[in-house]
Order: C-alpha cells, then sequence, then structure tokens
C-alpha cells in the first residue's frame, strides 16, 4: 500500500503504554498533523516513524516497504526521510546556502546540479538574498525557512515535523503556519507534523489526528473535527464547546428546558437512554426578541457574564426556565448588558451528540 502506514502500533515503556494499537494510513502527497495534549503518545508515534524508537507491537510501512516491526526496524538514515526539530539544528558555522546544500553533497550530486537545486529551494523560501548569511545573522523565522529548504531540497519520502514552531513567538508562529502549508502544496510531500496546538494544525493540515492517552480519538479533516467530533475529548479540545446532558424519548432528545426533534440531529443516537450532546458556543445567537424561525430553539434568560476579546463578545446566558448556562459568542456590534435579558436562539443541526 503507498503512502505511510501504521498497522496496530504501539510501544509499551515498561508497564506504560505510551502508544496502543494505533491505526494509520498517510495517503501520498498527504498532510496529516498529530494533535494531543503533553504525555499522549504523539512525539513517540513520530519518533516510531523516524526510527528512533522500535515499536514493542504492530508495524510501520512506507509506500509498501516494511521500516519497523517488534523484531527488526531500517536505521533512520535509510529510511528516506527528512525531521525538522524545535530548535532548526541548522550548523552555525555554515551558511545559509551550505546548510541547504548539506544534504545533496552527502547524497554525492553533481555539484552543478547541487548548485541549481539549492538556488531553486532559496528561492522558493525567499531567503536567496540572504545565502551568504549565518545562522547568528538571522530572525528565528529565517531560521525556520533554512531548516525547511534542507529538509525539502533533498526530496524525501515523507517529511518529519516535531513542534517546529513552538521557539518562535505569536506573531512569527502565524505567519510560518501558512509558510509551512504553502511549500507543502507546492511540493506535496508526504507529511507528519507534531503539534499541541490547534489552531496550527488546522491551518496547515489535510487532517488531523487527536491522539489522547496513547489512542487515537478520531482522525478527520479540520472541519468535520470542529463541526461533528465523536467524543468528548475531540469537542473539548478543538476549540470552546458547551456540553449538555439529553435523554432520547421516542422522536425527540429531551435537554432541559428544551426538546430537540431525532430528524434534526445530524450524527448517531442510541434508541434509547442517556447522551451527551456539544453545541459550540459560536453556533448559537443572541437576540432581543425571540426569533421567527420556527425551526430554531428558542430560550428565554439572562446574561449572566461578558468579556470583550476584541474580534468578539465572550457570554455567559443563564436559561430562565432551567437555570442552565451556555456560553455563547457574539460579534463586536452585538453587546448586551450583565443582567439583561435576552433570548437564546440555537439551530438544532448544530447540536451534535458525543461518546464519553
Amino acid at each position: 500500500m503507498d503512502g505511510l502506514v501504521l498497522r496496530n502500533l504501539g510501544r509499551r515503556f515498561g508497564a506504560f503504554d505510551a502508544v496502543a494499537d494505533l491505526n494509520l494510513h498517510i495517503k501520498p502527497g498527504e498532510f496529516v498533523s498529530l494533535l494531543g495534549p503533553s504525555g499522549c503518545g504523539k512525539t513517540t508515534t513520530l519518533r516510531m516513524i523516524a526510527g528512533f524508537i522500535d515499536p514493542t507491537a504492530g508495524a510501520i510501512e512506507l509506500n509498501g516497504k516494511l521500516l519497523s516491526a517488534p523484531d527488526g526496524s531500517v536505521p533512520p538514515e535509510k529510511r528516506g526521510m527528512s525531521m525538522i526539530f524545535q530548535s532548526y539544528a541548522i550548523w552555525p558555522n555554515m551558511t545559509v546556502a551550505q546548510n541547504v546544500s548539506f544534504g545533496l553533497k552527502l547524497r554525492k550530486l553533481p555539484r552543478e546540479e547541487v548548485r541549481r537545486r539549492t538556488g531553486e529551494i532559496l528561492e522558493v523560501v525567499r531567503m536567496s538574498h540572504l545565502a551568504d548569511r549565518y545562522p547568528s545573522e538571522l530572525s528565528g523565522g529565517q531560521q525556520q525557512r533554512i531548516a525547511l529548504a534542507r529538509a525539502i531540497v533533498v526530496r524525501p519520502a515523507l517529511l518529519l515535523l516535531d513542534e517546529p514552531l513552538s521557539n518562535l513567538d505569536a506573531n512569527l508562529r502565524e505567519e510560518m503556519r501558512f509558510e509551512i502549508k504553502r511549500m507543502h502544496d507546492e511540493f506535496k510531500i508526504t507529511s507528519v507534523y507534531v503539534t499541541h496546538d490547534q489552531s496550527e494544525a488546522m491551518v496547515t493540515s489535510d487532517r488531523i489526528a487527536v491522539m489522547n492517552k496513547g489512542l487515537l480519538e478520531q482522525i478527520d479533516t479540520p472541519y468535520a473535527l470542529y463541526t461533528r467530533p465523536r467524543t468528548r475529548f475531540v469537542a473539548s479540545f478543538i476549540g470552546r464547546t458547551n456540553f449538555i446532558a439529553g435523554h432520547r424519548s421516542g422522536d425527540l432528545i429531551d435537554f432541559t428546558g428544551f426538546s430537540v426533534p431525532m430528524a434534526a440531529i445530524n450524527g448517531p443516537v442510541a434508541s434509547s437512554g442517556e447522551l451527551t450532546a456539544s453545541i459550540r458556543p459560536e453556533a448559537m445567537r443572541l437576540t432581543t426578541e425571540p426569533s421567527s424561525d420556527e425551526n430554531a430553539i428558542k430560550l428565554e434568560g439572562t446574561i449572566t457574564r461578558s468579556a470583550f476579546l476584541g474580534e468578539a463578545w465572550d457570554y455567559v446566558f443563564r436559561s430562565r426556565n432551567s437555570d442552565v448556562e451556555f456560553k455563547v459568542a457574539a460579534p463586536p456590534s452585538e453587546k448586551f448588558e450583565v443582567g439583561g435579558s435576552a433570548w437564546l436562539q440555537i439551530d438544532p443541526r448544530q447540536v451534535v451528540p458525543i461518546t464519553d
């Protein structure tokens, strides 16, 4: 099978399973992020893919070739991969051009091809004018571009990125997210990106694999992960949300203070019993009068808290009938006073059933 395949992959340290029964297929040219909190197993997975750690269970294959298994592994230097680390790992005693061309020279390519490919990739990363500079003369963002150029110029079968933006300030991180995305779109190198930053994963990835306690919780496109999380962990880790408890009763799901028709729910629901649903703060709307939309859920209540975040208001709305509170996001122009009355409008299609 082409691309990167992880089959029932596991890594145990003593009695602790850092990664357990991980199955993942990354298609050729796809950019997939491993996302999760510290200790979830994402870096261990990346190090197994790179060959720095051997798995204790399962196997790793790249384009049909077995790379890792408990009884033996291909050494890292023979895997045809490039890796970018948090610290960039560029050589301080080499110029920009020398850093980028180093891997090509190791492969003993003709001098003219080394010169040509080095020049081409420096153009791509917009660093041609700094070819003769040393790393100490570059900004953090420029150093990261050099690390990217050096990794890509050798045309690896797989590009691995281990939280490469964690050492940059907020503005540079935002800029480099789009730079990484731009370069991937241009070269289409199969890539695995490890991060704990959901914004980085959302911007750069074709798909995101959310990990928790060594297990794969869900893998999906950024849009699907956000709008249709399958578990409580994914719903809370990707953005903010409201969790509400409900109970299925015939063709309705009864929540505290309101009901939602089963036909309006976009997702699997058990035939009976208790359930939990997720509603994103921006999937609701505050108004001064009840909505005329017959399909909308309409709750009357009070604003109990507000915070202005610049790009949005962050409100807490308490339902008058049930005292249930909802976090609601609203545009800057929609201002409500704390203690004042309001109506909450909920689109039933945005009520997403999840598993605990």
